[in-house]
């Protein structure tokens, strides 16, 4: 097997890794599948009534576990845990189950507060559907993930 000089080895990795990085700008973050990064939210408007799921992991806090709830005039009215973890909340700390506007508002104040990490990624409609905040990088399970999925705006009738 003859082998390229290491010079043009060299500079074949450097080319490709130039290319993978422009076309990672290149998507200006935003994904082919509808899901932005932003550092300001899209325009959404948090509806009165809608229902989601909502999985809520990673640090040492209250609200851990995988949650399916319901949202009524801007108020958590029904929220069923689904797994152990979002079972004991639902049971024991009811008041701690957030609809998304709480969970952006959490955002919001990270990032007033100068967290290290606050970031979210948003459906093509606006809806938050992943939110990761670190508030410092160096401290350990302080963090908070959120990801937001079956998200459906209730049919008005």
């Amino acid at each position: 097997m003859t082998r390229a000089p290491r010079r043009t080895r060299t500079a074949s990795a450097v080319a490709l890794g130039g290319a993978l990085l422009l076309a990672a700008v290149g998507c200006g973050g935003e994904s082919g599948i509808g899901v932005r990064t932003a550092e300001e939210p899209p325009a959404w408007q948090e509806p009165a009534a809608y229902s989601y799921t909502l999985e809520s992991m990673a640090g040492e806090r209250s609200l851990l576990g995988k949650f399916r709830i319901t949202v009524r005039d801007g108020e958590v009215a029904e929220a069923t845990g689904l797994d152990a973890s979002g079972l004991r909340v639902v049971r024991h700390m009811p008041e701690h189950v957030p609809t998304i506007g709480d969970l952006l508002a959490e955002l919001r104040r990270a990032r007033k507060d100068g967290a290290d990490r606050a970031e979210a990624e948003y459906a093509a409609d606006g809806h938050p559907e992943r939110i990761v905040l670190d508030p410092r990088e160096g401290a350990i399970d302080d963090e908070a993930v959120y990801v937001i999925s079956g998200y459906e705006e209730a049919k008005a009738g």
